[in-house]
């Protein structure tokens, strides 16, 4: 019997493709806008030293500093884009590679913008901002500034900071290129017991398969082969958080995850309650993983077993057309305006569907503000690929009308409220999914898959924060991470999270090795807190409706024109409390408790 294969990027269908020509019509054109860069970075020479001579110079280097942050927006976008489409091809790593190198000379050419406005005498400013209609607009841009003068260093020391910023990303690009362009994975058999490559794509799948063998199989292949480079992946890792620590010290910030939150204007609070919150429900997630054991009738649960669906009755086989569909339906409460957008890109080759060889693994939103956003995804026939569709799109249409809403300056949303529109789509279509669903089974399997979600973006995404929370302050403390250190605290996490009902696979421990987030420190706690405030405005547009819709399309449309603590708490929710985390939660147990009924 022939193994399957992955597909080669020209075997798969054009349809299915992204249409990057609506960012540059050829390479010759990402060249001409390459050069225009490059012409464009010598015009601050200008401003430099000249910032407090009038309110129209200032506001000359705003526009010059914005003008070059599209262009650079649009060349290191649609390079990266192209090479993720197949990591393989030597000319989009290359073009990569200039756009990064471009990109730093960017923000070194602007180094000297801050120092010189933090210098400025504070009645000068005032001054301008009286004077001058057009200085309105930066209002919010000169505060975010103001507001970091400890942390903002001499011209020449920005400059400098600036500068080594390209050696700072080398971590996460040497990680990337190992793992999605080098790494390779044994054959596993199916469930069929044919023979099929495993991929990173498809990993998932395995685990969800009814077999306890395939799972096992899968799962002992994808860690094995991580583990026979671990110590690579701990240098690399090390690297990182060793960089981390760096900027932030250089910065004057007490530790890196302060100078990390610090960019959102998030307090460390925040952080540490959403932690400490989730500590307070992990006898739920404990319940949770104890039915899990009973439900597949096994006398060990194992880290194997973890995603495989608990209703084994139940299959669903979804294509992308279906998953279309069921994200329109779901969305409705959203509104005309909303899903009329959402069919645009559904229909309009926003969206690059199917894995191929070569292809970056897992799924994004990206794009630039003069093109309309863009999705990429390694879609599989199953009920989480569905999820990761309305995901992602969330992301894009976040982007969409944060970009038609908000000058360019401020169109681009912070991270943390980033997963806000993203996991309230999946809310939606599955708060829409659990409402029409009669049969008992699929019921008990969709509120599973919701159990999952909550297991995996809350729970999960913690954990991972606590992890990198844990592996600074080794670093900051003097100490080293090494594969040994840094397998025992993932290990030892594990444990505190799952609970005793679980058998801990010595390959579990391994696993830190394959999270590209670990490389964007202190991001994932995002995924967890962002989860919750979905699920506090998925609530509030099914009680509510229209009144709820326009908060929160309104809070869309906020982009980063206020702190994002601030654009949420506007709309409704307030993140410095624990009670979105919590309610969220109490959300997990009520339906831990509506499964055990249903499977009782």
């Amino acid at each position: 019997m022939e193994q399957q294969r992955l597909k080669s990027r020209t075997e798969i269908p054009e349809a299915s493709k992204w249409h990057l020509e609506d960012i540059f019509s050829d390479n010759d054109q990402w060249e001409k806008a390459f050069a225009d860069v490059e012409t464009l970075l010598g015009e601050g020479k200008k401003f430099e030293g000249h910032l407090t001579d009038a309110p129209e110079t200032l506001i000359g280097c705003f526009e010059w500093m914005d003008d070059l942050s599209l262009q650079i927006e649009e060349v290191y976008t649609y390079a990266r884009m192209r090479r993720d489409e197949d990591n393989r091809n030597a000319l989009y790593q290359a073009l990569t590679d200039r756009a990064g190198t471009l990109a730093v000379k960017v923000s070194s050419s602007a180094s000297f913008v801050v120092p010189e406005l933090l210098a400025m005498p504070e009645g000068r400013l005032k001054e301008f901002q009286a004077t001058s209609q057009k200085m309105k607009l930066y209002t919010q841009a000169l505060d975010d500034i103001l507001r970091k003068k400890e942390h903002i260093l001499s011209s020449v020391e920005e400059k400098l900071l600036a500068e080594v910023g390209e050696l700072a990303e080398a971590p996460g690009a040497i990680f990337s290129m190992a793992n999605n362009a080098d790494l390779k994975f044994p054959s596993i058999n199916d469930e069929a017991g044919q023979s099929v490559e495993l991929t990173k794509g498809n990993f998932i799948q395995f685990m969800e398969s009814h077999k306890q063998g395939v799972r096992k199989e899968a799962f002992e292949t994808l860690y094995h082969t991580y583990e026979k480079q671990k110590n690579t992946w701990a240098a690399t890792l090390n690297s990182s958080v060793k960089s981390d620590v760096f900027f932030a010290k250089a910065r004057n910030y007490p530790s890196a995850i302060e100078a990390s939150i610090d960019d959102d204007r998030v307090p460390l609070a925040v952080y540490d309650s959403l932690i400490n919150t989730v500590h307070e429900f992990l006898p739920q997630m404990h319940r949770y993983v104890q039915l899990r054991k009973k439900a597949l009738k096994l006398n060990e649960l194992h880290m194997y077993d973890i995603y495989v669906p608990i209703v084994p009755e139940t299959t669903m086989t979804i294509t992308y057309e279906e998953a279309k569909d069921m994200l329109l339906d779901g969305l409705k409460p959203l509104g005309q305006d909303y899903l009329r957008i959402l069919e645009e890109g559904l229909q309009k080759k926003w969206i690059d569907v199917y894995e191929n060889e070569g292809k970056t693994s897992g799924a994004y939103s990206w794009g630039t503000y003069s093109s309309h956003p863009y999705v990429l995804l390694n879609h599989q026939d199953t009920l989480d690929s569905v999820f990761t569709l309305a995901h992602e799109m969330g992301h894009a249409l976040h982007t969409f009308f944060s970009n038609r809403e908000q000058p360019h300056l401020y169109a681009g949303y912070k991270i943390f409220v980033a997963e806000v529109a993203s996991t309230l789509n999946e809310a939606l279509v599955m708060e829409h999914l659990l409402e029409t669903t009669k049969d008992p089974n699929t019921l008990a399997y969709l509120i599973n898959h919701y159990l999952e979600q909550f297991r995996g973006t809350i729970f999960r995404q913690t954990m991972f924060a606590e992890f990198e929370k844990k592996i600074h302050s080794v670093v900051e403390e003097g100490g080293a991470l090494t594969a040994d250190s840094l397998s025992e605290i993932y290990r030892d996490l594990n444990a505190v999270y799952y609970g005793s009902e679980v058998i801990l696979d010595p390959e579990i421990a391994i696993e830190w090795a394959r999270i590209p987030h670990f490389y964007n420190a202190f991001y994932v706690y995002k995924y967890a807190t962002g989860f919750s405030a979905a699920t506090a405005f998925a609530r509030a547009i099914l009680d509510e409706g229209e009144p709820a819709v326009a908060r929160y399309l309104k809070f869309l449309s906020g982009g980063s024109s206020d702190y994002p603590i601030e654009l949420l708490r506007k709309a409704g929710v307030d993140m410095e409390t624990p009670v979105p985390v919590r309610n969220a939660l109490q959300v997990f147990t009520g339906l831990v408790e509506r499964l055990e009924t249903l499977l009782a």
